[in-house]
């Protein structure tokens, strides 16, 4: 399982360490300490927070931006199928799905919780393992 610090963790949100820090002070996502003091998030509790906060943002929240062909973030899900899979990324506000062969799924290692770049071109969506 990978595990995420919170600077980390608030970078694939979107939101500031502080920010990300005080939501763990609070208990909205757990955390737990590694052998040097470091408080570390499960990749799949941070994988079911960035659903939980991506869907609370109201129209209007999100900054105007002129969004770029890369957008790092964390698989929320991955489905399997036969042939192909489909794998979703929540990269702060934006939930990307790809449509991929299994094969790829496979080669890359894609699972709930880990890091991965989708990258847009067109209406393609590729995914980089980071």
């Amino acid at each position: 399982m990978q595990f995420y610090t919170i600077g980390q963790a608030a970078r694939l949100l979107g939101v500031s360490p502080d920010t990300a820090r005080r939501w763990a002070d609070a208990g909205r996502v757990a955390t737990h300490r590694d052998e040097s003091g470091r408080r570390l998030i499960d990749g799949r509790d941070l994988a079911a927070f960035s659903v939980e906060i991506a869907g609370s943002v109201t129209e209007g929240e999100t900054p105007y931006t002129s969004a770029r062909n890369a957008f790092p973030g964390i698989v929320t899900a991955v489905k399997l199928g036969d042939v192909a899979a489909q794998v979703e990324i929540q990269a702060g506000p934006h939930r990307l799905v790809s449509l991929l062969t299994r094969e790829a799924v496979e080669e890359l290692g894609l699972e709930v919780g880990m890091e991965a770049t989708a990258r847009v071109k067109s209406t393609n969506v590729h995914i980089d393992r980071t």
